[in-house]
């Protein structure tokens, strides 16, 4: 048991140089500032560190200033974050599409990766190579999704192909409604600012082929009709195929469900786990090179190499890329040095991440992966150390749940804030599925590479099969006990932050024995913080009054009871995560007097109008706080607007666009704010 004193910030130098990265990056993308200032700010930083670094100053004046030097570097990296989050965003850049693109051009694009099937379409990525506008032709960049009618013939689109089409591009849509997912931002992240539906005026004009990209995809594709040969059931080959390779067009959603509810998700989704597994394999055959002075560094080169080669074959996604930078830092750390901390390979791995896409900070797959694999580096052995069995099965088991606590324990912040849920029963989900889908990747590989002899290759996948199936069967029993998920919680990331503080202090109880006292003085005050700003949130849900309209339905909200109007849309569960962010406990219909299409909720007055109102200007009140527009409003918008006063108006989705676009044109006219639910999201009125 580590019972030393030692700054911790001594052993982890690295460390003390990304967290201002990190800052500079969160600060520019919150609070934007000029480049030409982050220039500016850089180049002091750079002089200052100059200036004391060589022997310009005396000595004792360097010593008594260090300070400065401390600050300079810090401030250096501040700025360097910023920087390359204006790098980063495309929207910066003179030739961003969305500068340039006019609906009349034509686009020529460059699909980036095949076509996959969804429920109403097949989408894919491309990138915007040239606009063509009467007879020029427009240098533009930016990257799109597109998306095509599955009665489309697909069979010659591909990646790399480069289509030319009139159809028409589209901003992503926004956040549909308070606590939803997202997606507009999310796409930004990565570089995608506009979608495009594909109709069929386009025409294959060339293919783009990169030698790696098809030797990967031949190298897939081979993988997958091996699959399709040893797995008839589409569930279980759709598992195999997303632990294997990543590919999850066939992934049953029920069954992502269920490993969802009892935290086992990351068995599916390639990450460090499957990393991980390929890093252990590798050391082990390659453990008798270590031995031999002269040939010890063929064994990190053919590591290295195996685990980017396990990467590019599962598509390189950003999560098997953290993942592959992040045991790559840690292979060349542990061979440049035997005294090497994992910490600081892994805060140079997230540091090169970050330059590449300073985006991926707000990444739920990045926090998770490195705070889970901080959790078992740091505490794993401390928590292990608490208990001791002579059994060494005993002891085995509880080495994988104290590898399972330190991770979890860890992320269990994040998964909150992101998921708003938690597995009660991640332990058992764990010690069942972590060993078992480990032989069942081990047992891919083995399969595909004997699929040439017909009776080993029939044993290997019956037993595959078997295992996935039992692995499936374990998960699902887990998630009908009672209680397994605790949902519906919501905390704010500042909540997350001191919960997580939290957890750390308590932690590093395990560590320092000799500062015990402090740490749960530090402990206990991050944990009343964060009861005390969650006693406030609470407070203020407690006398919250809006209204809010989502797409087909509205929430009229006083307190955390609410009234609703409307219906949502099937399989539309915006509604249900804006209820849970602002903490609405019970419908409480007389809130809301309802009296037909005219509305009264907190001495405001609510007019809906669709097409079953027929009325006369008089026989509506003098004053209107909100109209809102569904179906087909059969009124005369004009005159409407001249004879009443109106505060607002907003349209839900089922009015068509013509009808909406005459309403806003109206409204603008008469200086009466428009919103727009199709184009703009939820529309919420704070009362």
């Amino acid at each position: 048991m580590p019972n030393s004193t030692r700054f911790f910030w001594k052993k982890v130098p690295v460390s003390r140089l990304v967290i201002p990265f990190f800052l500079g990056i969160a600060c520019q993308y919150y609070w934007p500032t000029p480049v030409s200032v982050l220039l500016g700010l850089a180049l002091v930083s750079i002089g200052l560190i100059a200036v004391y670094s060589f022997s310009v100053l005396p000595f004792f004046s360097r010593f008594r200033s260090g300070f400065i030097n401390g600050l300079s570097v810090f401030l250096l990296f501040l700025a360097l974050g910023a920087i390359a989050v204006w790098q980063q965003d495309i929207r910066k850049r003179s030739l961003w599409l969305g500068n340039i693109y006019q609906e009349t051009d034509a686009l020529v694009i460059k699909l980036l990766e095949p076509p996959s099937e969804k429920q109403k379409s097949f989408k894919t990525t491309a990138t915007v190579i040239k606009l063509i506008r009467e007879d020029q032709q427009l240098s533009v960049k930016g990257k799109i999704y597109v998306y095509v009618p599955k009665s489309n013939n697909l069979q010659d689109l591909n990646a790399g192909d480069i289509l030319v089409t009139h159809s028409r591009l589209q901003p992503i849509s926004p956040k549909a409604s308070p606590g939803a997912f997202d997606y507009g931002e999310y796409s930004l992240f990565h570089g995608i600012t506009h979608q495009l539906f594909l109709k069929n005026d386009f025409v294959i004009v060339g293919r783009e082929q990169r030698i790696i990209a098809g030797f990967i995809n031949r190298i897939r594709n081979r993988v997958l009709s091996t699959f399709q040969k040893a797995f008839p059931e589409k569930r279980e080959r759709g598992l195999a195929e997303a632990l294997l390779i990543g590919y999850e067009d066939e992934l049953d959603q029920t069954l992502v469900q269920s490993y969802t509810n009892t935290g086992v998700v990351h068995i599916i989704a390639i990450s460090g786990l499957h990393l991980g597994l390929i890093y252990w394999l590798l050391v082990q055959m390659l453990q008798p090179l270590s031995r031999n002075r002269r040939l010890k560094w063929i064994g990190p080169v053919f590591i290295i190499a195996g685990l980017w080669i396990f990467t590019l074959l599962a598509g390189a996604q950003p999560s098997v890329l953290r993942s592959a930078i992040m045991f790559t830092c840690i292979v060349i750390g542990n061979s440049l040095s035997r005294r090497s901390n994992v910490l600081n390979s892994l805060a140079v791995s997230a540091f090169l991440l970050l330059c590449y896409n300073p985006f991926w900070l707000w990444d739920a797959g990045f926090q998770l992966s490195y705070a889970a694999i901080i959790g078992i580096v740091v505490f794993m052995k401390p928590i292990y150390h608490l208990l001791s069995f002579s059994n060494k099965l005993v002891d085995s088991i509880w080495q994988m749940n104290a590898v399972t606590l330190a991770a979890q324990l860890l992320t269990l912040p994040i998964c909150i804030y992101h998921f708003h849920q938690f597995p009660n029963y991640f332990l058992i989900s764990n010690i069942i599925a972590v060993p078992l889908s480990s032989l069942i990747l081990l047992l891919e590989i083995f399969l595909c590479l004997i699929s040439f002899i017909p009776f080993l290759y029939s044993l290997t996948a019956a037993l595959t099969s078997f295992l996935i199936r039992l692995m499936n069967t374990c998960v699902e029993r887990v998630e009908q006990l009672p209680y397994a998920v605790w949902d519906g919680l919501q905390i704010s990331f500042l909540q997350a932050v001191f919960l997580a503080a939290f957890l750390i202090f308590l932690l590093c109880c395990l560590i320092y024995r000799d500062r015990t006292r402090m740490l749960l003085y530090a402990a206990s005050l991050m944990l009343m913080a964060f009861a005390t700003i969650r006693c406030i949130s609470f407070l203020k849900t407690a006398n919250q009054q809006m209204i809010i309209v989502y797409r087909q339905s509205a929430d009229f909200i006083g307190g955390r009871a609410f009234a609703s109007i409307g219906n949502a849309e099937p399989g539309d569960h915006d509604q249900g995560l804006t209820r849970s962010l602002f903490r609405l406990k019970q419908p409480y219909a007389s809130l809301l007097v309802n009296s037909g299409n005219y509305l009264s909720f907190l001495s405001k007055r609510i007019v809906i109008i669709d097409r079953t109102l027929r009325y006369q200007s008089s026989d509506l009140p003098e004053k209107i706080d909100l109209i809102i527009l569904s179906q087909k409003p059969s009124s005369d918008a004009s005159g409407l607007l001249e004879a009443m006063t109106i505060r607002q108006v907003v349209a839900d989705a089922s009015v068509p666009a013509y009808i909406s676009r005459r309403w806003q044109l109206e409204c603008e006219a008469s200086g009466i704010p428009y919103h727009d639910v199709r184009t703009k999201g939820a529309f919420v009125m704070k009362l």
